[in-house]
């Protein structure tokens, strides 16, 4: 279970969903190309994330996707997720494995070369790294910029995800400064077409990608 395969990770969020459940996001974004989801909710209850969570998790199985439960370790553990992400005020990477065990995924998010040095030393399997662009997701954060990207993608060892704001218009931008995978929120989730948006940002990934070995 290696995420330096995997290049579109799709975040779960009610906030930007319109309305639709988190199945029925995950479902859209599978079918279009997601390699990941996670389940990312900052208000709602461990009791009814899990049950929102479930048939998700059932989903994620049964088409062997990726499944990460952001921040909640007591919901990743009664969802047996595959991973969890974790801020930069959670809990200790040392601390998470120790609970979960050393067969689950720990990603841990960055934003600044500093913090994904230091995320690196104590075990991460991955980071997040961003926001790149500005985001309503996160408007407390400050963009880091494309600078960042390239920073990490030459100083990093371990798998990255590039994270914030980027979408259809930009994403050529970020895979040009070295990001392999990139994680969206409102770009796939809301969309209205979901399946669709999905579809079209897995294509531009290839592109690049292609592009850029063939230099």
């Amino acid at each position: 279970m290696k995420i330096s395969s995997y290049q579109l990770y799709v975040i779960l969020d009610r906030k930007c969903q319109r309305g639709r459940s988190f199945l029925e996001t995950a479902r859209a974004a599978i079918r279009g190309g997601a390699d990941v989801i996670q389940l990312r909710d900052k208000e709602l209850s461990a009791k009814e994330l899990i049950r929102q969570g479930t048939p998700v998790r059932e989903l994620t199985r049964q088409t062997e996707i990726l499944f990460i439960v952001n921040d909640r370790l007591d919901v990743a553990v009664a969802l047996q997720s595959d991973g969890v992400h974790l801020g930069q005020d959670d809990l200790p990477i040392d601390a998470a494995k120790r609970i979960l065990g050393s067969k689950v995924l720990i990603g841990k998010s960055t934003h600044s070369l500093e913090q994904a040095l230091e995320a690196e030393r104590e075990g991460a399997d991955y980071i997040g790294v961003g926001p790149v662009f500005a985001t309503p997701t996160k408007p407390s954060y400050l963009p880091v910029g494309l600078e960042l990207v390239k920073e990490v993608s030459e100083r990093i060892k371990i798998p990255f995800v590039a994270i914030g704001g980027i979408e259809a218009g930009n994403i050529r931008e970020v895979i040009g400064q070295g990001a392999v995978s990139v994680a969206v929120v409102r770009a796939v989730a809301g969309a209205e077409n979901i399946e669709e948006a999905a579809r079209q940002l897995k294509k531009e990934i290839h592109t690049c990608q292609l592009q850029s070995q063939a230099r």
